[in-house]
C-alpha cells in the first residue's frame, strides 16, 4: 500500500485516540503557543509511519493552515469562548459541534495538501514542527512517544 492511500480521513481516527490520551497538553500548546493540534497529531502519526516531510513542506503546511485558521476557525473559536457564559448549555454545545466540524474541515485540507508535499526528509516531523513554533521538542517528549 502506498502512503497516498493511507492519507485518508481514517488516519484521524488514530490521531483522535492519541489526542484523548494527551488532550490537556495539546490544548495547553494550542492556547499558550498557538500550536495547531491537527498538525501536531499528524507529525506524530507520520513519524510512526517513518514518513518524513521536508522542513520546507512543514513550513508551507503550517502557513496554509494558519491562513485558514485566521480566516475561519480562530474567529469562531474566540466567539464560542466569549459566548460561553451567555448561552444555555445546549446552545454552547452546538457551538462546540460547529467548531468540531471546522476542525474536520481543517483535517481534510491538511490531507489534500499532504498528498502534494515532498517527503524526502530525514528529521523527525515532530522536531521540525516544534522548531517552526520556536519550541523545544525535547520539552514535550511525552507527545512523541
Amino acid at each position: 500500500m502506498t502512503y497516498l492511500n493511507q492519507f485518508d480521513l481514517s488516519l484521524w481516527q488514530a490521531c483522535d485516540t492519541y489526542y484523548e490520551e494527551h488532550q490537556t497538553l495539546c490544548l495547553q500548546l494550542q492556547d499558550e503557543h498557538e500550536v495547531n493540534i491537527n498538525l501536531l497529531l499528524l507529525s506524530t502519526w507520520l513519524d510512526k509511519q517513518a514518513y518524513r516531510l521536508l522542513p520546507q513542506a512543514w513550513l508551507q503546511l503550517t502557513q496554509e493552515m494558519l491562513h485558514w485558521e485566521q480566516r475561519v476557525l480562530l474567529p469562531f473559536r474566540k466567539l464560542r469562548k466569549l459566548s460561553k457564559n451567555h448561552l444555555a448549555s445546549t446552545e454552547y454545545q452546538q457551538m462546540l459541534e460547529v467548531e468540531l466540524m471546522l476542525e474536520r474541515k481543517s483535517q481534510a485540507l491538511i490531507l489534500h495538501k499532504l498528498k502534494q508535499l515532498p517527503h524526502e526528509g530525514t528529521r523527525s516531523n515532530f522536531e521540525v514542527l516544534f522548531e517552526l513554533y520556536q519550541l523545544k521538542s525535547s520539552d514535550y517528549d511525552v507527545l512523541s512517544a
